[in-house]
């Protein structure tokens, strides 16, 4: 005889393949998990001072251009300063934190038009302090003062002689640590797009962008860059104009480094390629050199003039002729600037900046009579090797 069909509830909970319920089960945890930890998140907390901020809403974050590229962790920093790193962490280990739906780790990186979902967050209250406010106040008055050019993706300043680009033993104040107060509304804090000695003075080109910061290094890499220093030199070089090709290597002495002539297949040795041009001269004893650096090493223009016998007037670690007297009315204080920078701007067009001489270097070209308007014959040096 025909067996009989089990009813139709019977049928519906007949037991389906393993593979389908445990897919089904772990789909329902991550949800159960997700729902669980945003409700936990979202509900106020005992013994919270009552001036703490609420907990955000649950968004969605599209990555844009400028953030492909960027690590899911750096991404949560950069869109919300106030959040601790343990925070970005936690949200992200527990699958709080999907990009296009699926969990991701915080070291992943992120690729444009790619959906990001944010949980409920708590940012740390803003900062109310008084003194701090002002503090940052001064410090984007003294940026602006001395801003020589901006725009959405780029920022150039005058470096002052003294100044530190970034931070190092016994270093508080430079450059790195200012832009702090530049951060935008998102929290991308602009970034050093090449560096400058403490003691020389000039064009420092800071990206206010990843994209910007990305493309500028490029140029850099590329050698697109150019770059034009001035110097006042002891005696004068000859040629009048001439090319310097040496290997340099860091040498540790005891509390200093200093970089030294290698030969070449030296270990460590990198090599560095200077072009220089003599613009004016004072009775054979200075000389007013532009130089153009086709290489980026440290200390490079310093080490390559006191090579050649003509080290920078007030270097403390290049200058070592004997018995060489200061003319009066010259500081003892490196005469040495970042002059001119030129480079293709990140989106479209050049960038060209020229920046002031610095007070002392004012002073020593008034004294011996230079005029800083005159035609700078390294323009017409090479740019490659």
């Amino acid at each position: 005889p025909a067996r009989a069909r089990p009813p139709a509830a019977a049928r519906d909970a007949a037991p389906r393949p393993r593979r389908e319920r445990d897919t089904d089960a772990r789909e329902r945890f991550e949800r159960d998990t997700v729902d669980r930890d945003e409700a936990s998140d979202a509900a106020p907390e005992t013994e919270v001072e009552s001036s703490a901020p609420p907990p955000t809403a649950v968004q969605t974050l599209v990555v844009t251009a400028d953030e492909s590229g960027m690590r899911v962790d750096r991404f949560f920093e950069a869109h919300f300063p106030g959040l601790s790193f343990s925070h970005i962490q936690r949200i992200v280990r527990k699958g709080q934190v999907r990009v296009n739906g699926k969990r991701v780790d915080t070291k992943d990186r992120l690729e444009e038009g790619q959906s990001v979902r944010v949980p409920p967050l708590r940012l740390d209250a803003p900062k109310t302090s008084g003194a701090s406010s002002e503090a940052d106040e001064k410090t984007r008055a003294f940026l602006k003062s001395i801003t020589l050019y901006e725009d959405a993706d780029v920022l150039v300043l005058n470096k002052p002689m003294g100044l530190a680009v970034q931070g190092g033993s016994g270093t508080t104040r430079h450059v790195d640590g200012m832009l702090e107060v530049l951060r935008d509304q998102r929290g991308q804090r602009p970034r050093l797009v090449h560096r400058l000695d403490k003691d020389t003075a000039g064009c420092l080109l800071i990206a206010k962008t990843r994209f910007a910061a990305s493309t500028l290094a490029g140029s850099f890499r590329s050698r697109s860059a150019r770059k034009v220093y001035w110097a006042l030199a002891a005696g004068v070089p000859k040629p009048r104009q001439g090319r310097i090709s040496t290997f340099l290597i860091k040498e540790e002495r005891e509390d200093e480094s200093v970089m030294r002539i290698a030969k070449h297949g030296e270990e460590g040795a990198s090599h560095a390629v200077t072009y220089y041009a003599v613009v004016e001269t004072a009775a054979q004893r200075l000389a007013w050199l532009s130089l153009k650096p086709v290489t980026g090493r440290t200390h490079q223009l310093r080490a390559h003039l006191a090579h050649i016998g003509h080290p920078i007037v007030g270097d403390p670690k290049y200058f070592s002729i004997e018995n060489w007297e200061l003319p009066g009315g010259i500081q003892n204080r490196l005469h040495l600037m970042a002059r001119r920078l030129v480079i293709p701007h990140p989106r479209q067009g050049v960038i060209d900046v020229t920046a002031p001489l610095p007070p002392h270097m004012v002073q020593s070209f008034n004294l011996l009579g230079f005029d800083a308007t005159r035609y700078d014959p390294i323009e017409d040096a090479p740019d490659e090797d």
